[in-house]
């Protein structure tokens, strides 16, 4: 039988309480435990009370450490915290679909793969809502619905603490060079909040800080930067071109075309979003220069 670990990083994130009752469905064999490592310095008390099936781990930055966002930190302590042969990753307020569990691991449990990923659906309207999922392999995954095998955390040296954001995507990145393979569940669907528009722009901002810093990492992966990223490519160069306006008034009128081409799926939020992502690129960009 396989020991499998159910592990959630958190900060002062009460959505987390809808992910552990939605667990207490999932997890019904001893063979499965569940872990939460929690940076919200006792401030999540009420959740642990109410939750005493759960191991809580405290994550508590090492002296003289600056760093606000320890993400890939807690990634690896949920890792080393664990019991399971096989660890699962789910996000904090993620809503979790019946069979959610079973089918995420079961190629993995059943020998086939190392890793696997499943899908998630927006609870709000997001852009996000424009990504479709089938079963096959994928290039890259977010910890928000990840399994993977030990040995697989092992072989890649776990997650990339010098990251803030990304550092998930830096871990599939270097699965795939060390010839692992990330699986797609489609099946193995959880359901995201992901917020206002507010909280949805601060996410692109960052999102696009830690996908130049991804590849500033792996810069032989710019070659394939057109077609992997259009967006990431795109929207810095719209950016850097609006001094053009003042010569080519018409020059901002060039966002039209990926506000049609997202026309069935919120255009102006999602158009929004990526200009936000794009100058948060930028900013990584230009932090390096500087």
């Amino acid at each position: 039988m396989v020991n499998v670990s159910v592990v959630i990083i958190s900060k002062d994130e009460r959505s987390l309480g809808g992910t552990l009752d939605d667990l207490r469905d999932h997890v019904s064999s001893a063979d499965v435990d569940v872990l939460v490592v929690d940076a919200s310095a006792g401030r999540l008390e009420d959740l642990t009370r109410e939750h005493p099936e759960v191991q809580w781990v405290a994550f508590v930055p090492p002296e003289g450490s600056t760093k606000t966002v320890t993400i890939p930190e807690q990634r690896n302590l949920g890792v080393l915290s664990a019991t399971g042969d096989v660890v699962v990753f789910v996000d904090s307020g993620c809503r979790l679909t019946p069979g959610w569990l079973d089918a995420l691991i079961a190629p993995i449990v059943d020998g086939t793969e190392a890793v696997t990923a499943g899908s998630c659906r927006s609870i709000n309207p997001s852009p996000y809502d424009a990504i479709t999922y089938t079963d096959g392999y994928v290039e890259e995954a977010p910890t928000l619905n990840l399994a993977f095998t030990r040995a697989a955390f092992d072989a890649v040296g776990g997650f990339d603490e010098s990251f803030a954001y990304c550092s998930d995507m830096d871990f599939s990145w270097r699965l795939a060079d060390a010839g692992m393979r990330i699986r797609m569940v489609a099946e193995a669907q959880v359901l995201v909040d992901w917020g206002g528009a507010r909280r949805q722009h601060r996410r692109s901002w960052y999102y696009g800080a830690g996908r130049a810093r991804l590849y500033r990492k792996h810069p032989r992966r710019l070659r394939s930067l057109a077609r992997r990223d259009p967006i990431l490519l795109v929207y810095p160069l719209f950016l850097l071109g609006l001094p053009l306006t003042f010569v080519l008034p018409v020059y901002p009128l060039l966002l039209l075309i990926p506000l049609w081409r997202s026309r069935d799926v919120h255009p102006w939020r999602t158009v929004s979003d990526h200009l936000v992502y794009g100058a948060g690129a930028l900013g990584q960009l230009v932090g390096v220069a500087t």
